[in-house]
């Protein structure tokens, strides 16, 4: 039988807030019995929706907060002057133990900055990264950092490197992930003043699988399971990597549409097409996590709807069963 978790919900972040949310917490709530998933916003509003969507469950409750951090707000001062809003509450059900771990499609700046405040950093950790999952040819990879930290130090780096390789092993149960740096060249002597040094340290980092530099013309046949990089190279690769797929999406289909040879040809791919497609969508890891944090803090996508809500809370609930947050713990050196 599973073990149970409980996990805070911010019902009222995100762009379809708070309809899609409690609809994605219904439905996971339907399918783990053993999950107990607490929504928290406006309690009113929360308890319209589960009532008109059947959503009377025993493992779904509801916990009260009058205001929402909205997608504009500046980030520190939200969270610093928004203590009863939605995503502020959940982070403190967090760090109270009255939840394991909370999901959030809101703000990303406020949940990066209420993360490491609010719920708190690992002992030894100087900086949390946001660790997104990557589909490539090999399986899933994921970067370090993807969106936290776009001006970094390469002792940053070096934690991010440990912690993701701890995720990996953990989370798609590889043995031995192995961690690349991000950078212009194979060669040791290539990239900026924070690559290589940082370069020489995973080296001699004896907890990780360190296979050198990955280009970024390699990641998406990344040999790497773990890609090291600050947030502003992270999230330009991210980003690029979306782009270039929704575009080929987008010409594969004009293409198969161009005519009627290639509109019988379409339908005789569609079922393979299909599964290549859903293969390299990143929507089916449920969102990315903050790692270094006391507890797992799971950033989902902005636009979410309920079936992304419902995968991000089920990649929520195995990152806390598998005990992730404890074995980082166990691998970082405290004072280094």
């Amino acid at each position: 039988m599973a073990s149970n978790v409980t996990i805070a919900l911010d019902a009222f972040g995100g762009d379809n807030a708070p309809e899609e949310i409690v609809k994605g917490a219904i439905e996971y709530a339907g399918t783990d019995p053993e999950a107990g998933i607490i929504l928290v916003g406006k309690q009113d509003v929360i308890n319209e929706i589960l009532m008109s969507n059947g959503g009377g469950l025993k493992n779904l409750s509801v916990f009260n907060a009058a205001e929402v951090i909205e997608t504009s707000e500046h980030p520190v001062h939200a969270i610093r002057t928004k203590r009863d809003s939605s995503m502020s509450k959940a982070m403190e059900l967090v760090r109270s133990g009255e939840a394991d771990a909370l999901v959030s499609a809101g703000n990303s700046g406020a949940l990066l900055v209420g993360g490491q405040t609010i719920v708190g950093r690992i002992r030894g950790i100087e900086r949390a990264c946001l660790a997104p999952v990557m589909p490539t040819t090999k399986g899933p990879s994921v970067i370090v950092d993807g969106g936290a930290n776009v001006d970094a130090r390469p002792q940053w780096l070096h934690q991010w490197a440990v912690m993701g390789s701890v995720y990996m092993k953990l989370l798609f149960d590889i043995d031995s992930p192995k961690v690349g740096i991000v950078n212009i060249g194979a060669e040791e002597e290539k990239g900026n003043k924070l690559v290589q040094e940082t370069f020489g340290i995973l080296k001699e980092e004896k907890k990780i699988d360190f296979i050198g530099s990955v280009e970024a013309r390699d990641i998406p046949q990344s040999e790497a399971d773990v890609m090291v990089c600050d947030a502003f190279v992270g999230n330009v690769v991210l980003k690029m990597y979306e782009g270039v797929a929704k575009t080929l999406v987008s010409e594969i289909k004009k293409a198969i549409m161009s005519g009627t040879a290639s509109k019988l040809g379409g339908m005789l791919i569609k079922k393979s097409l299909k599964g290549v497609l859903q293969t390299y969508d990143p929507a089916k890891y449920g969102g990315a996590v903050l790692l270094g944090t006391k507890g797992p803090v799971v950033k989902a996508h902005g636009n979410s709807k309920a079936e992304q809500i419902r995968i991000a809370l089920g990649h929520t609930a195995e990152i806390v069963r598998k005990n992730i947050v404890t074995k980082i713990a166990e691998n970082i050196d405290i004072g280094e």
